[in-house]
């Protein structure tokens, strides 16, 4: 705890920030000697994960009696008052490496904030949990930056949040005194379960490695009028709706030829979110070998097949709201293939990569 001695802390974080023994980070910061924790801010689904609504309110922890400010509810960025009597925040939450998942948003503006108030900023680096390696999908497009695409950013970025903190401060141009506390023994080209780490639901429909994987595809299919298995016990890994004939939707994603994943047609009752009690056809999304799977490939195939054979019925329009790319949605919209729609935003995801390699700790 040497670079946080002699400060007053306040802490970003959630029931993901836990160390190797399962000990939460507010506890092993509250007993530390000489860190003074004086604040602690939670993000969206609230300091436990549990909460998913659209507003959270300031609480106080029951552990350490500390003040709770939430960014995820009048604000979404700590104000004056709540940054008065903090020499430095902390932030420790588990990431799951897909742009559109608002805790890296939570960490970009929680910098600004840092810049603007002068307080110094540590992260509390944690892997990528699918891996540091790929990277695929369109960028942003430029000046539709949002809560859900805080940067310039493609849709699965494969980086470390710490890496994503260097990246925010250089090119926010943030006046900012920041410190990752770097990963050791992390191999960026592997999963979360060969880390030899405890699997924590980073937030209540995000169980496991499998659906972190499938988010950056399935993920932006839930804007639209289709359920993405919310309200089901295995949210991500399935997609239908009402109107879905999952027989036949099935027959034709697998004649694609997908590689490492296959569908298999079902039928399903959501019990909550969108169609809850309705019975929808569907598929479940297998991932058989995620060494040659690719989500955003998948979720661009399965939203061509959606508007070829539901054109009334699919929404397309609602795409982009995660997607934020229009040339994208374009090209999918006409029918166009998803190897054209991949070279309308090649060229911005290969820039990408080269601006990425500058931030890249490991």
């Amino acid at each position: 705890f040497s670079t946080l001695k002699g400060q007053r802390i306040g802490l970003i974080t959630n029931h993901t920030g836990i160390d190797g023994q399962g000990v939460s980070t507010i506890v092993r910061l509250y007993n530390a000697p000489g860190v003074d924790l004086v604040a602690l801010f939670s993000t969206e689904h609230g300091l436990h994960g549990k909460l998913d609504i659209a507003s959270i309110s300031n609480s106080k922890d029951d552990g350490t009696g500390l003040q709770v400010f939430s960014l995820y509810g009048e604000t979404r960025q700590p104000t004056a008052d709540m940054l008065d009597g903090i020499d430095t925040l902390v932030f420790d939450i588990q990431d799951i490496g897909t742009r559109f998942y608002t805790y890296i948003s939570t960490l970009g503006l929680a910098m600004q904030a840092a810049a603007e108030h002068g307080k110094r900023f540590v992260v509390l680096d944690r892997p990528n949990p699918i891996n540091g390696i790929d990277v695929s999908g369109p960028v942003t497009d430029a000046g539709r930056e949002s809560f859900t695409a805080f940067h310039g950013l493609p849709v699965r970025h494969g980086m470390t949040t710490g890496e994503l903190a260097l990246m925010f401060r250089s090119e926010r141009n943030l006046d900012l005194e920041l410190e990752v506390i770097e990963l050791v023994n992390w191999n960026r080209a592997g999963y979360f379960d060969g880390a030899g780490l405890r699997w924590v639901n980073p937030s209540p429909n995000m169980r496991s490695l499998d659906q972190a994987l499938l988010y950056p595809g399935i993920g932006l299919l839930e804007t639209t009028n289709l359920s993405v298995g919310r309200g089901t016990d295995t949210p991500f890994e399935v997609i239908g709706a009402p109107w879905l004939n999952g027989d036949s939707f099935a027959f034709e994603l697998n004649a694609l030829g997908l590689a490492g994943v296959v569908f298999i047609p079902i039928r399903f009752e959501p019990e909550a979110s969108k169609f809850a009690g309705e019975a929808c056809g569907g598929v479940n999304i297998v991932v058989t070998n995620r060494d040659v799977f690719d989500p955003i490939n998948t979720g661009f195939e399965i939203a061509r097949q959606l508007r070829i054979g539901y054109p009334r019925e699919w929404d397309i329009g609602a795409y982009d709201r995660l997607l934020v790319h229009a040339a994208t949605l374009k090209v999918l919209r006409e029918g166009g293939t998803v190897r054209a729609a991949r070279k309308g935003y090649q060229e911005g995801m290969e820039a990408f990569k080269a601006r990425r390699a500058r931030y890249l700790l490991y």
